[in-house]
């Protein structure tokens, strides 16, 4: 019988991350699809609090590595925490949040571990009684469905693909599992963490809403002239006001690099398409971009697509978007923030 262990490092304030609360749904599912054991996995510098909050998950067993050591990302450390964590639980399959912490430690864990690994794991399923990851390939256009025989097998779950883990905390008798900390282990230290401010961050994965801004912002307007200036505050002016999350259409982030005037806060950690990211968003709101096949690719998994265009005929209008708007993107951002004060 399968052992599937969930892993999770605590955060800054000892709690779990949203992520990897979705992991931890992912990792309960297929539990009770395999008629596994579900163990989980923490480490921190105090997981006592963490633990405590996911009690009630159906875990059979709780174990923990808690140290001022492993409170920072650092691969020495968190590898040697994961692997006795694996170690301590028996486990078959390791499930875990596919954050960039865990990204990068637990592929050398695999290794160590003589298993496998599979990461951007969008679905976890049993069929006949044996585990099944899908993820997907070509941009999501083509998804998988994976087995392994090697054990143990290692799985990172993208974000937003399962509900976060919402149950009533409790108590947890938690196993400490000792890892000994060396000096060579503890080289790469943390000196400080450089973060905008909230305000400032136009990035925000958990967001209701999506927000992507088109090329059609710096084009001309009605009286013949671009109104880049304005169109950046008017942008800006709603991120700050819904705390949405900016996208942006491969065509506007590209002009940068063609000395165009473009919008300076765009990057190409924006862009949102088939060369961008694939977001999961519940809405999402297009503005100024023509709903071409290769941005569109980007929103499949946008849960309600709303888009604001002149063009009628848009790519938009050929059902690639829940609502089309036809009408002057300005007018309508300006109308907005007015609405939201």
């Amino acid at each position: 019988m399968e052992t599937i262990l969930f892993l999770a490092h605590t955060e800054a304030d000892g709690s779990l991350a949203k992520a990897s609360l979705e992991a931890l749904t992912a990792a309960k599912e297929l539990a009770a699809g395999c008629g596994a054991t579900l163990s989980v996995g923490l480490f921190g510098a105090d997981v006592a609090g963490a633990a405590a909050a996911v009690a009630g998950c159906g875990a059979t067993s709780y174990y923990g590595v808690s140290d001022k050591a492993f409170a920072v990302s650092r691969y020495a450390t968190d590898a040697a925490a994961l692997e006795a964590l694996a170690k301590a639980a028996g486990a078959t399959i390791l499930v875990a949040a596919d954050t960039a912490r865990m990204s990068r430690a637990l592929p050398g864990v695999a290794a160590r571990l003589g298993g496998r690994i599979d990461a951007h794991v969008t679905g976890l399923t049993a069929q006949d009684g044996q585990p099944v990851a899908m993820r997907g390939y070509y941009r999501q256009r083509l998804m998988a469905e994976l087995t392994r025989s090697a054990r143990p097998w290692c799985l990172t779950v993208s974000g937003g693909c399962f509900a976060a883990y919402a149950g009533a905390p409790g108590a947890a008798a938690v196993t400490a599992v000792a890892v000994p900390v060396t000096e060579a282990m503890t080289r790469t230290a943390v000196k400080t963490v450089i973060a905008p401010a909230a305000d400032e961050q136009t990035i925000r994965p958990d967001a209701r809403l999506l927000f992507v801004a088109g090329a059609g912002w710096t084009k001309k307007q009605a009286d013949g002239v671009p109104h880049v200036p304005e169109a950046g505050e008017l942008i800006l002016g709603f991120l700050g006001k819904s705390k949405a999350s900016l996208g942006s259409s491969k065509s506007l982030v590209d002009m940068g690099g063609e000395g165009e005037t473009v919008l300076p806060f765009l990057t190409h950690l924006h862009q949102v398409g088939q060369t961008g990211a694939t977001p999961r968003h519940p809405k999402g709101l297009a503005t100024c971009c023509h709903g071409e096949e290769p941005h569109v690719v980007g929103w499949r998994f946008i849960g309600e697509r709303r888009a604001v265009n002149l063009d009628a005929a848009c790519g938009w209008a050929q059902g690639k978007a829940d609502v089309l708007y036809v009408a002057d993107a300005f007018a309508v951002m300006r109308k907005i923030n007015e609405l939201l004060g």
